[in-house]
């Protein structure tokens, strides 16, 4: 029987980094904020395939730095993303963290049209202006809503990490925000059907690291 023996949770992490780097090192280059995020979304998935389809816009870091310098609040799909993302960290920033999918106006207006809760609740925050970063990791319809509305309405989020997870149109949602359909707001995504909460969590309190100045964004 394996008995691991008495060991100290920081270790446990930081003994797993250094498996996820061997790992990539002879087979992946990453610019460093890249690296940041990908070792952080491998080790909360323990799935290297997103080494291969995590996909960065250019003025993604940049993005992110800049809205936490202004106090822009995170808006999380479902209460998943919300639950696991620091509050700690984003606490530092002045930031919140909305989930209007369980909000009882966005149920009302999602039955009266005939849609998902997920594509009303981003109708709402467009509602409320222009900014906030969007972490998205369960919900297509948020992401596909969220580009329409910014293709067509002229919404302006700070960027979109757009990861849903599933079999019905993620991979296709997460094909127009990587092929630019949400210019001019950057974006952090994943191709194919792979994502979830666990992913965008994991993306989300990387940013927020590198952020705080513990990694290489630099601003």
């Amino acid at each position: 029987m394996f008995r691991p023996g008495i060991v100290v949770p920081a270790s446990i992490e930081e003994r797993s980094f250094e498996i996820i780097d061997s790992e990539l090192s002879p087979h992946f280059h990453f610019e460093p904020q890249e690296h940041a995020v990908v070792r952080r979304v491998i080790h909360a998935t323990a799935d290297f395939e997103y080494a291969r389809n995590l996909r960065f816009h250019p003025d993604s870091f940049e993005a992110f730095l800049a809205a936490m310098r202004r106090g822009a609040p995170i808006i999380c799909d479902v209460q998943m993303v919300q639950a696991g993302i620091s509050k700690v960290r984003l606490a530092l920033f002045g930031g919140e963290l909305p989930c209007p999918i369980g909000d009882g106006d966005v149920a009302l207006a999602a039955k009266a049209a005939g849609h998902t809760r997920a594509m009303e609740s981003m109708r709402k925050m467009a509602r409320q202006g222009h900014g906030g970063v969007l972490a998205i990791g369960n919900a297509p319809t948020a992401l596909t809503e969220a580009i329409r509305l910014i293709a067509e309405e002229g919404w302006r989020p700070d960027l979109i990490i757009g990861m849903p997870v599933g079999f019905v149109s993620a991979a296709e949602s997460k094909d127009s925000l990587a092929a630019g359909d949400a210019d001019p707001v950057p974006y952090i995504t994943s191709l194919g059907r792979k994502g979830g909460s666990a992913a965008v969590v994991a993306t989300v309190n990387a940013l927020l690291l590198l952020a705080e100045g513990k990694g290489a964004i630099k601003g």
